[in-house]
């Protein structure tokens, strides 16, 4: 028996409204998403496959269909109950990292639990341990600015992590990183994944997405399997 998807498009569509003509980025996408599943889905620029990813993230709504996340129906769902979805489900590595540059390593990896009804003495403990995973217990007290490319990419991925999220979203997460440390994060993500994560893995690049367990590509706004 197959278990539950966590996250499922039905016939998602998403289009962007313009003075200049409507552009259709997303067009009827059937996609399930599976627990333990590792997805990477490649495609163009302009593929839509970024669009794609901020919807699973419950950033963007789509325009047509159906989005749920963890069965829940997010078209339902008003921006403080996305908010709250994102915090406790979601998880996200972006490119450009999106560290606080005044923040310790510490500090960033925190941010998930600035809002948390947890304790301090709840959540540091899952911080520390969250670095840790990462290799970067020993720059616990470093800004972005001391570290190197790979290691602020670790601090992302901490931060995605810290609260055990049931979704990894990375959005090109090599794509500032040279051909070493990107085989260095790649390795990080294949650990979570044995580990149990879900992950889905937005890329342009082959190699990474060779990576994944499942390979999908996006052309022309539409989602098929390689």
């Amino acid at each position: 028996m197959y278990p539950n998807p966590i996250a499922r498009l039905n016939a998602v569509s998403k289009t962007y409204l313009r003075e200049d003509g409507n552009i259709k980025v997303l067009r009827k996408i059937n996609f399930l998403v599976y627990p333990s599943d590792f997805v990477a889905i490649t495609g163009a620029s302009g593929s839509g496959k970024s669009t794609l990813l901020h919807i699973c993230g419950c950033l963007d709504r789509p325009t047509k269909g159906e989005y749920l996340l963890d069965d829940k129906d997010v078209s339902r769902l008003s921006d403080s109950q996305l908010a709250g979805l994102r915090q406790h489900y979601v998880g996200f590595v972006f490119q450009d990292f999106n560290l606080l540059p005044y923040a310790t390593v510490y500090e960033n990896a925190a941010l998930p639990f600035l809002y948390s009804q947890l304790s301090p003495d709840q959540w540091k403990p899952l911080v520390l341990q969250a670095i840790d995973d990462v290799g970067l217990t020993h720059r616990l007290t470093h800004r972005p600015s001391a570290l190197s490319g790979g290691e602020r990419q670790r601090v992302a991925i901490a931060r995605a992590v810290v609260c055990n999220p049931k979704l990894i979203l990375a959005d090109e997460p090599t794509g500032n990183l040279d051909s070493a440390t990107s085989r260095e994060i790649l390795a990080l993500f294949s650990r979570l994944h044995a580990n149990g994560a879900t992950i889905i893995l937005v890329t342009h690049d082959q190699e990474v997405a060779d990576t994944a367990t499942r390979r999908m590509t996006m052309r022309d706004g539409q989602l098929g399997e390689m």
